[in-house]
């Protein structure tokens, strides 16, 4: 999730627990904690350009790291007299806002080392995209109502605001999926395995994404009072048999395209478009075909023969199609396929 949002949540969930004790001081030292898991962000390496991936939303966002990131973020705090005198609720506060980070970053589609070390599985429950701007809203609007006078009740109804939309997200999700299984059965496609991905400020429009016989099928599911879907694109999915000889003769190769396939979660396509670039097909610059945002590109050559290709700056979101889907107004979505009994 963006920073701004998880310093609000910090912030927020911190004021609700501690702000009695610190009616003054606690949204500030959850604000600043929220955001301490992300300084693994910074960790990179010239000779190895896929570390960054790997670390990211590690060792700092797992639950059993929440403890120790916590007090050691609460620690400076208690350089200042004042917190000195009030330290169980210093690092109350610290650990609360810290615990916040890993499981708002969970709830997108990027993934999450919650379990680590225990497992290096990316735990990602696909409920809003990394910019939620009602999530963001209504913390936002709790915290600006609690911190002038110290109160804590608007700090929660933001918090209670966000649950919600995070609870609606899940009911809207298990709804697309019986759509994406209706419209892969009328298609006589037998799903291998299937994704639902949140688009941008809304629990109305998510992307569909399912594999069948090495195929990846990509929709638009509107699941408004009625749900509709507005047909994709189809593009093979990479796998390592399909990897060129001398790439799979290569233990370099071979080794960053198993880093970067769990990355991706095993989502791995080319587009069109970058044929040389191995995309992660979760997420797309397009919205009619698959356009990757980031992937890699090797180069068995060179020393270093793994390129991380990014196309961050180049996403747009069309606000003005993205609201014609979410109103209902695009012309191209239509009913679900009428699927034979039995």
């Amino acid at each position: 999730m963006d920073p701004f949002t998880h310093a609000l949540l910090g912030a927020c969930a911190a004021q609700v627990a501690f702000g009695r004790r610190l009616p003054s001081r606690a949204w500030l030292i959850g604000a600043g904690t929220a955001l301490v898991p992300d300084l693994d962000f910074f960790i990179h390496s010239d000779s190895d350009p896929l570390l960054n991936v790997e670390m990211h939303r590690q060792f700092s966002h797992a639950l059993a790291f929440i403890p120790v990131g916590g007090l050691l973020a609460g620690l400076p705090w208690l350089l200042r007299r004042w917190a000195r005198a009030e330290w169980r609720g210093v690092l109350g506060a610290a650990v609360l806002a810290y615990a916040t980070h890993g499981l708002l970053d969970a709830c997108t589609n990027y993934g999450t080392q919650l379990l680590w070390p225990f497992s290096n599985l990316r735990v990602a429950w696909h409920l809003v995209t990394t910019v939620g701007p009602p999530v963001t809203l209504m913390l936002l609007f709790g915290l600006l109502g609690a911190v002038p006078g110290g109160r804590r009740w608007p700090a929660a109804l933001g918090l209670l605001g966000c649950l919600s939309y995070l609870a609606i997200a899940s009911w809207q999700q298990e709804r697309g999926q019986v759509a994406q299984a209706s419209i892969a059965l009328a298609r006589g496609h037998t799903i291998a395995r299937a994704k639902l991905f949140p688009t941008v400020g809304n629990p109305v429009l998510w992307r569909s994404v399912y594999e069948a016989d090495g195929v990846l099928h990509t929709d638009r599911l509107h699941l408004g009072v009625s749900t509709s879907f507005k047909p994709g694109s189809q593009i093979a999915l990479s796998r390592e048999a399909s990897l060129p000889a001398t790439w799979r003769e290569d233990p370099r190769v071979l080794r960053d395209f198993r880093r970067f396939a769990w990355f991706s979660d095993g989502w791995v396509a080319r587009s069109s478009a970058n044929p040389e670039v191995l995309g992660d097909a979760r997420y797309s610059l397009s919205i009619e075909r698959f356009e990757p945002i980031w992937g890699i590109r090797f180069h068995p050559e060179r020393e270093v023969p793994t390129e991380w290709v990014d196309f961050t700056r180049q996403h747009r979101v069309p606000l003005s199609t993205l609201w014609r889907e979410i109103s209902g107004r695009d012309e191209a979505y239509r009913p679900l396929p009428d699927v034979p009994s039995g």
